[in-house]
């Protein structure tokens, strides 16, 4: 997502906005680490990689919370829109390991179903209401902003728009949404830059 959308989306709950258009984040160090086995981010949403849905558990949830701050670390090195080489591949290979994960693959799959999953959440409430329902409240307080300027309002309300056209699979393992409700501000916290 442009920088300059930030701002407007923020109050909004980025987190769930970019897991709403597609599992694979756009633009960001975490995404590029991942081009190594997925398509590009800008892919086009029929050609994204589907979602290995799993039952998520708490020892999973920690382990990505765990994990974030050394992931965080090695992919914010990364130079944009460059696949990492096999030495950073191998480092991110040791996190996942290290917090509980068969590998990097493995950490990937879960922190996509916890997207998958954020993506309904309301921000305001921190209640789950389904991606279109979250995408239609950040649509309306982007029409309601008179502050942004119309060039920003329209990038965000056309991104905004073309992710309600493409929504995310629907939730498998309906237990996935308690267990993130349960540990959402922490998720939120943790993921949220890396999902915007």
């Amino acid at each position: 997502m442009p920088a300059l959308l930030r701002p407007a989306l923020t109050a909004l709950g980025v987190a769930c906005l970019l897991s709403a258009a597609s599992l694979a984040s756009s633009g960001t160090a975490f995404a590029q680490a991942k081009q190594q086995t997925a398509p590009a981010p800008q892919a086009a949403p029929a050609q994204a990689p589907s979602l290995k849905q799993v039952a998520l558990t708490d020892k999973q949830l920690d382990g990505v919370l765990a994990a974030q701050k050394d992931m965080d670390a090695i992919t914010e090195k990364l130079p944009e829109n460059t696949a990492p080489d096999q030495k950073v591949i191998a480092q991110l290979d040791g996190v996942a390991k290290k917090n509980g994960f068969a590998g990097y693959d493995d950490y990937n799959n879960v922190v996509d179903n916890i997207s998958l999953v954020l993506g309904g959440f309301d921000p305001a409430t921190k209640k789950y209401v389904g991606t279109e329902a979250v995408i239609k409240a950040q649509i309306a307080q982007i029409q309601a902003d008179k502050k942004m300027p119309a060039k920003d309002k329209k990038e965000a309300l056309d991104e905004l728009n073309e992710a309600l056209k493409t929504p995310a699979p629907a939730i498998e393992n309906k237990g996935n949404i308690d267990l993130v409700g349960k540990y959402y501000d922490k998720l939120v916290a943790a993921l949220g830059d890396d999902q915007n």
